[in-house]
């Protein structure tokens, strides 16, 4: 529900019902708009790599998105181009910039809240 009295404003909104739902090979991001944001819950299955299941989607050489996420579970190993890697777990928060490709690690999905990649991750 919202309400709003001069600037301020409250909102809520459940997760279970997002504005739009991006499909690709191996996974899906559910966006929901929140505040003038948007928000992005990704769900990544074992198998999936940036580079073979968005990218031809997209276009680009690499994920030119930000993100600024936190990983509800499974693995997920980010490389830069410039080689630079950091593999993320359950529980971490993470920001990667734009210029990477991702791969899911190991046999778990990977589920992941993104605050500032949402927007604009995975659209044709």
């Amino acid at each position: 529900m919202a309400g709003s009295t001069g600037t301020k404003s409250i909102e809520r909104r459940a997760a279970t019902k997002p504005d739009e739902t991006r499909t690709f090979t191996k996974g899906k991001i559910e966006v929901t708009n929140l505040g003038g944001t948007s928000i992005g819950l990704a769900t990544f299955e074992p198998g999936w790599k940036w580079s073979e299941c968005v990218k031809p989607l997209v276009g680009t050489r690499s994920c030119q998105v930000r993100h600024l996420g936190y990983v509800l579970s499974g693995r997920m190993e980010i490389v830069m181009d410039d080689g630079v890697k950091q593999e993320f777990t359950t529980g971490d928060l993470m920001y990667v910039s734009p210029g990477h490709d991702a791969v899911v690690v190991g046999n778990e999905t990977c589920r992941i809240i993104d605050w500032l990649g949402a927007a604009d991750y995975a659209k044709k």
